[in-house]
């Protein structure tokens, strides 16, 4: 067991060593495995055999050369903190105390920088990267039971969801598929004000995310599913740069397609928020709500799954989505929340390219 300050390690660290040059790769993984506590679970020359090997081996820490071909390992780095934040050491004679490369590391979101040794020859150039790798392992915390430690969700990926007549249960049977740190999910669900927070209540006490009513300004994260209160005003999404968190806003405007909350009014956002990193799902219930919108998502590069017929208590909002060309695809009920998360899970992977 390793401990650090505030955090405990059971177990041996798992690291996949990148650098583009053969002998590097050998050097390093020759002085990690001297020590106990760590094993090399893989390396790789490129970003792209990076990627591949991530989502492979799933490594508890990453070193990471600065200088590569094809995507330097700053481009690198800042992509895999935006798709799948892990501890990262980065390992370049370039890196010294002081330098700007070693600030930009940091604010990218290196945990360690380490600097190959000057005069020395062979293995003893990596003297101490065990420690940097041991200290990075430290950053990790102990997901709950039933999360998806090390799932290769990218954080700026959003799912919006909305339902109606029948979509209190449909609701329940979705979330209950979702791990702990589910992509950053938002729902409308027409519903009077009264009855909001005690169905946010409901769901939050049968789900494994966390699940809360939608505040003005609250942010999108993953693990966190938001539910739109009825009443007052509509629900929409916003993000003000591409770094930048999405926010939830109350828009007090007058009811779409007769309600408000409108899934209109939520999807629309999305597909301006978003574009092609969300996933906008329509549900059982009456009318037309969500179509629209919807159709938007799609024509702005969403991912896009409707109810079937034979699994919606309504086959009213699901249809008329379908029928104008906005669902991608119609899947029954117990096969949507699985089907989220695939969705999810390819988009990061195309994110990596």
């Amino acid at each position: 067991m390793i401990t650090g300050d505030h955090k405990i390690y059971s177990g041996v660290i798992s690291v996949l060593v990148v650098d583009d040059s053969l002998t590097s790769r050998a050097l390093i993984t020759l002085a990690l495995k001297r020590d106990p506590r760590i094993k090399v679970v893989g390396t790789a020359g490129t970003p792209l055999e990076a990627r591949d090997l991530i989502l492979k081996l799933n490594p508890d820490v990453l070193t990471l050369d600065v200088e590569m071909p094809g995507m330097n390992g700053l481009q690198f780095l800042e992509k895999i903190m935006r798709l799948r934040p892990m501890p990262v050491v980065m390992v370049s004679s370039l890196l010294t105390s002081r330098s700007e490369m070693t600030e930009m590391a940091c604010r990218l979101g290196a945990v360690e920088c380490f600097s190959k040794s000057s005069g020395m020859q062979g293995e003893a150039v990596f003297a101490g990267l065990a420690d940097a790798v041991v200290r990075a392992a430290l950053q990790i915390e102990n997901p709950r039971s039933g999360g998806m430690r090390g799932s290769l969700v990218n954080s700026d990926l959003i799912v919006a969801i909305g339902a109606s007549t029948g979509g209190v249960e449909a609701l329940g049977e979705v979330l209950g598929s979702f791990p702990e740190d589910c992509p950053p999910t938002i729902i409308v669900q027409h519903m009077p004000q009264q009855f909001s927070g005690n169905f946010a209540r409901r769901l939050n006490a049968i789900s494994r995310p966390e699940v809360s009513l939608v505040t003005d300004g609250c942010k999108l994260a993953r693990g966190k599913v938001f539910i739109a209160p009825g009443g007052e005003a509509h629900t929409e999404v916003s993000r003000t740069g591409r770094m930048a968190s999405y926010s939830c806003h109350l828009v007090c405007s007058p009811p779409l397609n007769g309600h408000r909350p409108s899934v209109d009014a939520l999807f629309l956002s999305v597909a301006q928020a978003a574009g092609r990193l969300a996933i906008g799902v329509i549900l059982t219930g009456m009318e037309t709500d969500g179509a629209r919108g919807l159709l938007a998502m799609k024509r702005a590069g969403s991912r896009t799954i409707g109810q079937d017929r034979e699994t919606s208590v309504i086959y009213g909002m699901p249809k008329a989505a379908f029928e104008c060309g906005a669902v991608e695809m119609q899947l029954p009920l117990p096969e949507i929340g699985p089907s989220i998360l695939r969705l999810a899970e390819h988009r990061t992977q195309e994110s990596y390219q």
